[in-house]
């Protein structure tokens, strides 16, 4: 059906009713932004382009004065899909719009059931557009505008000066929870940088530590730890009020005040976050030891005295960055004490009810055969709910890196670039409903060589 050329690569934009993919695709075919793109509407008449932009012949296919095409879709997409590709010369990408209540899932699925298209079109990636000043309306009772964020490589914040700059902090943040994988771009009127939303790659780990350096650390349920070589005495944690009213910590003794027995310490202090926490009010000692302390932030200035009866390292965690409340620790005389180090962590973050994101981040190989096995399994049982997951892995016996996506209960991965001794690991995320990040993990390890 399609010549012998490159893969092309496809971007699915979808967006709920409302958010801005009209005025987006109106930039995409008037703008001189010296792409060629080919841009498949969902269905005629939907998108309200100029007149002399808007075709009704089924399938017509024209060029613009800005190198892009456009044609419509009524018919059956790989159908559409493969008349498209005898103009191959006329485009380098495609972008294909779904309509406002539709999920993007059924038509990033097309990338993934057809050998054809497999080898011949890449699916990109998927971007979504958000209204910032309507989707609080529909965000907890529409499932389509969950699977839109849930499915998305990238998002765009659209409509940012309708709103707060609070609301649109708390909008992303939500956004965050249930989608920790897609980058997030604030637009006014669409206006989106066409090298935001193409030559994704499907999954790029390069892109994803650019965007958030920690992507391939685990969640913690803290953001920070500092070591301390503290003398015996009284000391004091001081804290101002900050974004909770709360804060949990955890001061234990350590080998030493260093990185590297703060690396050594952070797994026993994990099960420690997991325990019930000691409710502490301001004046109330907290003790060095093996235990979850939640401090009460009630005050201006909020003291907890400490007392240490040993000289020895000390590693104080805490559930937020100490910046956040200006915290820090001094001795019975005011003096304030510093760290010999500090490390910073990827924190855990509350998610959406429905909608939930699980990565996961480990060394070592897999064992190919292990690893097929139990993603057959679990996208058979959990497919329907897993709308998105891609990542990198490492199999045994193969030189280069395997990069994968899927979409439900499809899968397509590919061999990389090689690993040319870079330390061998793998990472990924998966994106749905009813995920259970334990039973994931435990899964996923199981299938280390």
């Amino acid at each position: 059906m399609f010549a012998e050329r490159s893969r092309v690569p496809v971007t699915v934009l979808t967006g709920f009713l409302g958010s801005g993919k009209t005025t987006l695709l109106n930039r995409i075919l008037s703008e001189n932004h010296g792409k060629r793109i080919a841009v498949i509407e969902n269905e005629f008449g939907e998108i309200g382009v100029d007149n002399d932009l808007v075709i009704g012949a089924e399938e017509e296919i024209f060029e613009m004065n800005n190198g892009c095409i456009c044609c419509t879709v009524r018919g059956d997409l790989i159908r559409i899909l493969g008349n498209l590709m005898k103009r191959r010369d006329r485009f380098d990408y495609i972008m294909i719009e779904t309509t406002g209540m539709a999920d993007p899932g059924p038509v990033a699925q097309t990338f993934f059931m057809d050998d054809e298209i497999q080898d011949h079109l890449a699916l990109d990636g998927i971007v979504t557009l958000v209204d910032a000043k309507h989707v609080a309306q529909h965000i907890d009772e529409s499932d389509e505008v969950k699977e839109q964020i849930a499915f998305a490589d990238v998002i765009l914040l659209n409509k940012v000066d309708l709103v707060s700059a609070e609301q649109l902090d708390q909008l992303e943040a939500r956004i965050h929870s249930m989608n920790s994988a897609a980058k997030i771009f604030r637009t006014k009127d669409a206006a989106a940088d066409m090298d935001n939303i193409l030559n994704l790659g499907g999954f790029d780990l390069d892109r994803a530590l650019q965007v958030d350096p920690k992507f391939l650390e685990p969640e913690y349920p803290f953001e920070w730890s500092g070591a301390y070589d503290l003398e015996p005495g009284e000391y004091w944690l001081v804290l101002k009020q900050g974004p909770d009213p709360s804060m949990n910590v955890c001061l234990r003794p350590a080998v030493e005040a260093t990185d590297e027995s703060m690396r050594e310490s952070v797994e026993p202090v994990v099960r420690i976050f997991s325990d019930v926490p000691h409710c502490l009010e301001p004046g109330q000692t907290l003790t060095p030891g093996a235990l979850l302390y939640q401090l009460s932030l009630d005050g201006d200035e909020i003291r907890f005295p400490l007392c240490v009866t040993q000289h020895g390292a000390h590693m104080l965690f805490t559930e937020h960055h100490p910046d956040e409340f200006q915290a820090y620790l001094a001795d019975s005389d005011g003096n304030r004490g510093e760290p010999l180090a500090t490390r910073e962590y990827k924190p855990d973050h509350e998610h959406d009810d429905t909608v939930t994101s699980v990565g996961i981040t480990t060394p070592g190989d897999l064992d190919p055969e292990r690893f097929q096995a139990w993603l057959r399994n679990l996208l058979a049982t959990q497919g329907p709910d897993i709308f998105r997951m891609k990542g990198i892995l490492s199999l045994r016996g193969m030189p280069q890196r395997f990069v994968f996506q899927g979409v439900h209960m499809l899968f397509d991965g590919r061999p990389d670039r090689p690993w040319d001794g870079q330390p061998r690991s793998n990472s990924l995320i998966f994106i749905g409903r009813n995920l259970d990040r334990e039973q994931l993990t435990a899964g996923f390890n199981a299938c280390l060589a």
